[in-house]
């Protein structure tokens, strides 16, 4: 059995509408879920893309959307029972539900930064890189929608005389330098709350346009489901933009999902364009020069919160309970 026949064999039984939780619960409930061919660890989000997915790209799909907060789903052609008292008051109560959850869930973008920040300086394959996040409101044009695909959220370079990871001795850093071998590496983020099948195409082709003058770009999120995964993937494929899974629970747990390409030849007519509408890209790459300089990482970057700092930050802006 896949998805679609769950779906559709479970609706049926019911005989109501549904939600896609209660597609799955009810799946559950049924014994439909130990006939289903899937080695996913969310079936339930997957179940819910393949319905969002058929109504919208399959003209002869059997199963239409009715009503919105919460969206159910039913069979085409099949009269709508009428609901039940007891079904109104269930109802009714998950509204009141779902809608208290996204209250306490309204955190914006930049409020997970600082998740990234921590992360690139810990995790192996950034080795201590220093984050910068790109305030768009500092840039000189601001018709609307025009920064969007322009400016990434975040910007990072990684220097060879700061390697967290592995400290190289100061001769190979000064050969480096000497004879211009590749020792700062620069990184783009574009982040995201949520990364679903539905808004997962205009966030990635985002990062490919704010992501174009970098060695490394990402789209970077804390919430996806295992169809983000797969599509990413085929993305990267041509386009090469990574995605990172960030876990707001514990930060160490953090992944690159799929990886970067890397391009070692920087895109210098975009960082212009960057530099000269943006004051706070303009002072990162200021930034790095300075530092590159000296051999040692001024703290102009965002910072890197202490432990208790961090977990303190998590729980005032509700990222964690």
């Amino acid at each position: 059995m896949n998805f679609l026949e769950l779906a559709e064999q479970t609706i049926i039984k019911a005989n109501q509408a549904l939600t896609t939780n209660e597609v799955w619960e009810k799946a559950v409930e049924f014994g439909f879920d130990k006939s289903l061919n899937t080695k996913g660890k969310t079936p339930w989000a997957t179940l819910g893309a393949r319905l969002y997915v058929d109504i919208r790209d399959n003209q002869k799909s059997i199963f239409e959307a009715i009503g919105k907060r919460p969206t159910k789903f039913w069979i085409k052609g099949i009269p709508i029972p009428k609901p039940s008292a007891e079904n109104q008051k269930n109802h009714s109560e998950q509204v009141i539900v779902e809608q208290t959850i996204v209250k306490a869930e309204k955190f914006h973008e930049r409020d997970l930064h600082p998740l990234l920040v921590k992360f690139a300086d810990t995790f192996h394959h950034f080795r201590g890189a220093k984050l910068k996040t790109i305030f768009h409101e500092n840039s000189l044009r601001s018709k609307k929608g025009y920064n969007k695909w322009i400016h990434p959220d975040l910007v990072g370079a990684y220097f060879s005389f700061n390697d967290k990871i592995r400290q190289y001795e100061r001769v190979v850093i000064d050969f480096q330098n000497d004879f211009a071998i590749t020792s700062t590496k620069l990184f783009s983020f574009e982040m995201k709350i949520r990364l679903d099948i539905g808004n997962l195409r205009e966030a990635y082709f985002q990062a490919v346009s704010n992501s174009s003058w970098a060695n490394e770009g990402y789209l970077v999120t804390l919430k996806l489901d295992e169809e983000v995964i797969e599509e990413s993937r085929r993305l990267a494929n041509s386009f090469g933009i990574g995605l990172i899974k960030l876990d707001g629970e514990n930060i160490e747990s953090s992944q690159i999902i799929v990886p970067a390409a890397i391009k070692k030849e920087l895109d210098i007519d975009s960082m212009d364009r960057l530099a000269s509408e943006n004051r706070d890209f303009a002072e990162f790459l200021q930034n790095i020069i300075d530092d590159k300089k000296i051999k040692k990482v001024n703290s102009r970057y965002d910072e890197v919160f202490d432990d208790i700092k961090f977990e303190k930050h998590l729980k005032e802006k509700g990222i964690i309970k």
